[in-house]
């Protein structure tokens, strides 16, 4: 029996897995932040709920590799403190994040950490971060799918140069 054999929790992480953990910690904190006060620009109700549940996916994300971190002596990232509400109608036109942007900026976050969790995946040697990165990555495939439905929904997908399949003569 080797050093790698057994419970996984019991097994110690590798440098990658540490480094990737710890950044995932990082990155949520500054999401987090950001989603906080993009909420505070958001008009649109229905993107005001999934801006909500993007935060509420990264906190919950958050106590897991928190969790891990701690278990394995590795010290915390700093987060920022919580962002204040604000109204919406206190913030000038110029300055206000419109609700397309917002929408867009969820799109590309969530294509973004689908790629990380999938290369935290195939980087993992413990089965239980393995595992733990393939829930993230399905939730945050769930997430990508309604946050894309709103985009359609409300017109504010920008989509690609369409190709048109030309049948030959």
């Amino acid at each position: 029996m080797g050093i790698l054999s057994g419970n996984p929790q019991d097994e110690p992480m590798h440098y990658g897995e540490v480094f990737t953990v710890w950044s995932n910690v990082l990155a949520n904190n500054g999401m987090i932040a950001g989603y906080q006060s993009l909420l505070n620009h958001a008009g649109d109700q229905d993107l005001q709920k999934l801006v909500q549940e993007g935060i509420e996916g990264l906190q919950n994300e958050n106590k897991q590799l928190e969790e891990l971190l701690k278990a394995n002596g590795v010290g915390l990232p700093q987060a920022s403190p919580e962002r204040p509400c604000a109204d919406l109608e206190s913030i000038p036109a110029g300055a206000r994040f419109m609700d397309p942007e917002i929408g867009a900026k969820l799109s590309a976050d969530t294509a973004a950490g689908l790629v990380a969790c999938s290369q935290a995946m195939g980087q993992s040697i413990r089965e239980d971060i393995a595992m733990m990165y393939g829930q993230f990555h399905t939730a945050k495939a769930q997430f990508g799918a309604k946050v894309l439905k709103l985009n359609k929904e409300k017109g504010w997908l920008i989509p690609p140069p369409l190709h048109m399949s030309k049948k030959c003569d």
